[in-house]
C-alpha cells in the first residue's frame, strides 16, 4: 500500500474542504471600482470602490494585490481640526454583516505604491482583495481621467 506524505494530503484539503470555509468572502460584493490616471510611475496611484458584505457574519479585509503596483495597501486619510492632513496604513478592515465600507477620496482608499506601469485613462487593471477567511475577490478597476471625482466621471 502506498502512503501519502503530509504535504500531499495538505494539498488535497482545499478540494475536500466544506464550502462554508470561504463563506465570508463569498458574500462580498465590490461596487463601482475606479481609479484616476497617474502621472507616470514616480508617484503612487489610488483606487476607490465600495465593499459590501451581504453575508450574515463579519468579514475582514486583510490585504490587496495587483500586478500594477509592488506595494498596494489600504490607507486612511485624515484631517485634523487645524486642517492638517495625513495618511497612514489602515491595517485590517472589518465589515459587519449587511454593511459596506467606502474606499473613497479623503478617507479609506487602496493606495498603489511603487507603480510598475503608468495608470492610463481608458485602461483597467485587476485588483484582488484578500480576506481573513482565505478567500479573495478580484475586480477590474477602470482608470478614469486624472481629474475624476467619482466613478461617474
Amino acid at each position: 500500500m502506498r502512503r501519502m506524505t503530509f504535504a500531499a494530503l495538505a494539498a488535497l484539503v482545499p478540494f475536500f474542504a466544506p464550502e462554508a470555509a470561504l463563506a465570508g468572502s463569498d458574500d462580498v460584493v465590490v461596487e463601482q471600482p475606479w481609479a484616476r490616471a497617474s502621472i507616470g510611475v514616480s508617484r503612487p496611484g489610488a483606487a476607490y470602490m465600495t465593499v459590501l458584505n451581504n453575508g450574515e457574519e463579519a468579514v475582514t479585509l486583510t490585504g490587496l494585490s495587483t500586478s500594477l503596483a509592488a506595494m498596494p495597501e489600504i490607507h486612511r486619510s485624515t484631517t485634523t481640526a487645524e486642517g492638517l492632513s495625513s495618511m497612514a496604513p489602515a491595517g485590517e478592515i472589518t465589515i459587519a454583516p449587511g454593511e459596506s465600507v467606502a474606499l473613497e477620496p479623503g478617507g479609506l482608499h487602496a493606495m498603489l505604491m511603487r507603480l510598475q506601469t503608468a495608470m492610463i485613462e481608458g485602461e483597467a487593471f485587476p485588483l484582488t482583495l484578500a480576506f481573513s477567511d482565505g478567500g479573495e475577490v478580484t475586480v477590474d478597476v477602470p482608470i478614469l481621467n486624472i481629474a475624476a471625482r467619482g466613478p461617474e466621471d
